[in-house]
């Protein structure tokens, strides 16, 4: 049994001229897990999750994905091997229905080449068969079926969260990286974002690394969080252990409860 973790980051450091955005951070995510990264703004979480994603390139320090170093990977690479992600801000065509922006995700893990496309080849129409089948099938997952042919300008904020997120799983990622999923919802839509997330990682075996500034959240669904400040990690662990740290409590706070 392969006993190495889905994720591995080993002493990632990223500088922006004179700035270390981060300092040699280092944790592993272990396949089927889902885990929390948090911090106060400017902490480096978006920097690392870009790491992840494959936007920036650590000065040093590694990331590996199935034990293989992602670092040399182009972004537009990423999504083959079985990493998905959503944004903190909304990167949907505006112009494009529910259904047409879900299946932009998917092909990005389809195998053909401009002339197989251009030509309609029978393994090419297959394929987008198969691909719309899968498409519908997430639409409904997520409770998008009423929409579907509707476009997503003018849909609710909320409803435009779960359509990034049935493009990012209509990739069959292995891993999915959140980007501050509850940005701009209301107390019922987190409520119901945390028990769609864990449903997720039940029904799809999605491993899930959720960056997120809502602490009830990521202490309701994490099986680990990581808590980061100023570039370094201060704290790993259970959630109910990180509530308490001192380090997370001044990082959050400016002092340490006594």
């Amino acid at each position: 049994m392969d006993s190495r973790p889905l994720l591995a980051v080993r002493d990632v450091v990223v500088r922006f001229g004179g700035i270390v955005a981060l300092d040699g951070v280092s944790f592993d995510l272990p396949a089927g897990r889902i885990l929390g990264l948090i911090g106060p703004n400017g902490a480096g979480k978006t920097t690392l999750f870009n790491c992840l994603s494959r936007l920036y390139t650590p000065a040093s320090g590694d990331v590996q994905f199935e034990g293989a170093s992602i670092l040399g990977r182009p972004p537009h690479r990423i999504a083959e091997i079985g990493i998905g992600r959503t944004f903190q801000n909304l990167a949907l065509f505006r112009g494009l229905t529910v259904l047409e922006n879900v299946l932009v995700g998917g092909h990005t893990r389809t195998r053909s080449d401009f002339f197989s496309d251009a030509l309609g080849l029978p393994g090419v129409r297959r394929q987008d068969q198969d691909l719309a089948r899968w498409a519908g099938e997430v639409i409904d997952y997520l409770g998008l079926g009423e929409v579907a042919r509707r476009p997503v300008t003018g849909l609710p904020f909320g409803t435009q969260k779960r359509v990034e997120l049935a493009r990012a799983l209509v990739m069959r990622p292995k891993l999915l990286l959140l980007d501050e999923p509850a940005g701009g919802l209301n107390h019922e839509e987190v409520a119901d974002l945390g028990r769609l997330i864990r449903q997720i990682r039940d029904d799809h075996g999605v491993t899930i690394l959720l960056v997120e500034h809502h602490m009830g959240l990521v202490m309701s669904v994490s099986d680990v969080v990581v808590a980061l400040d100023f570039g370094r990690k201060i704290c790993e662990g259970v959630p109910t252990a990180v509530q308490q740290d001192p380090a997370v409590i001044a990082a959050y706070l400016g002092t340490a409860k006594t």
